[in-house]
């Protein structure tokens, strides 16, 4: 990726989930390649560069995704939402393998109708 001067870089932001219910809470089903809430109290604008680590309940693995900001969840939002951003990851192999595994993981709690983070 070439970066011109002046041009802001991504930030990195590392992202474990422990638990499935939390990724349940925060995965973005709605968006065509998928999604996630990250919880964060940075100030984001709509379209600016994620990179985000993301890592799994049981797994190893880390998920490297150049997200872009979809949304953004202000402090003491309705709801007692929580603060923060809903990403969208990119059409690419590494969000198309993360969307897979999430959506492998959470199974049958794709259909549930319980409250979740996100939209």
């Amino acid at each position: 990726m070439h970066v011109s001067p002046g041009t802001p870089r991504p930030s990195v932001i590392q992202l474990a989930i422990k638990e499935k219910s939390a990724l349940y809470a925060a995965y973005i089903p709605l968006f065509t390649e998928g999604g996630m809430f990250i919880p964060t109290n940075r100030d984001y604008q709509l379209g600016d560069s994620v990179y985000v680590l993301i890592s799994l309940p049981d797994e190893p693995q880390r998920y490297p995704i150049a997200g872009k900001v979809a949304w953004v969840t202000p402090a003491k939002a309705s709801h007692n939402r929580a603060q923060g951003v809903g990403i969208r990851f990119p059409k690419d192999d590494n969000a198309r393998a993360l969307k897979l595994k999430i959506e492998e993981l959470l199974g049958g709690q794709m259909a549930s109708d319980r409250q979740t983070q996100t939209i």
